[in-house]
């Protein structure tokens, strides 16, 4: 018998809530910050996307405002959730920048990477 897999959690130690269906977000494109051994980016921060963080996205060197309908992906607006790699969100924190976090969104495996007080000190109600 196959053991059930345990369902993912957020850096709160609740269950994982949804990040964003409009935009359809995530590394399997499932609307959460789900992971996987395949996710490299760690695509486990559910990040409120600002024109500010949209700009140094797009700086240094990952536009995710402008469409990219071959891809189905509509470009991202101030306001639209994304889950984002969790080395960019510290890189924008580093850098003065890094945009608001749905904590009840962010995936666990985020820790990893960002520490819970810099993810609480951008943290919103969720």
């Amino acid at each position: 018998m196959i053991p059930e897999k345990a369902p993912p959690v957020n850096v709160l130690g609740e269950p994982l809530a949804p990040c964003s269906t409009d935009p359809l977000t995530g590394f399997f494109r499932d609307g959460a910050c789900n992971t996987c051994a395949e996710d490299l980016g760690s695509h486990t921060v559910c990040a409120v996307m600002t024109a500010e963080f949209l700009a140094f996205s797009k700086y240094v060197g990952n536009d995710l405002s402008t469409p990219r309908p071959e891809f189905g992906f509509p470009g991202l607006n101030p306001g639209d959730c994304w889950c984002l790699c969790a080395g960019r969100f510290l890189q924008a924190h580093d850098e003065g920048c890094a945009p608001k976090v749905n904590l009840a969104a962010t995936h666990e495996r985020a820790l990893e990477i960002v520490s819970l007080d810099v993810l609480r000190d951008y943290g919103v109600p969720d």
